[in-house]
């Protein structure tokens, strides 16, 4: 499971057949992640009743973790981990425009 993508990130598919989309994160696993709109599949249910009959269901389906990076300013990035010198957390941060952004702290966990 990754440290670094939660649901609820908006992440972009960096490779397979659907390069390129983004997304919001859906559901996590330890090593697949659902991704809003991407690798969507049809499935064919069985009519319930005589009033609800067949149908076709189209749902998102997993894809691996390592096909999916952050792109929580709509482009693609490579987030590290810094330490605040202050509060001695860790804290998730990436490079745009030559500055330094937050983009979340790391669970509760304090160093030192």
């Amino acid at each position: 499971m990754s440290k670094w993508i939660r649901i609820g990130d908006t992440v972009v598919v960096i490779a397979g057949n659907d390069k390129g989309k983004k997304g919001k994160v859906l559901r996590l696993g330890k090593t697949k992640v659902v991704v809003q709109g991407v690798n969507i599949r049809a499935k064919h249910m069985k009519a319930e009743s005589e009033q609800k009959g067949a149908q076709i269901i189209r749902t998102e389906m997993p894809i691996h973790i390592s096909n999916v990076m952050l792109a929580p300013a709509g482009n693609p990035v490579k987030v590290r981990v810094k330490i605040d010198e202050k509060t001695k957390e860790k804290l998730l941060v990436y490079r745009e425009n030559g500055n330094e952004v937050l983009h979340r702290k790391v669970k509760k966990h304090v160093v030192g």
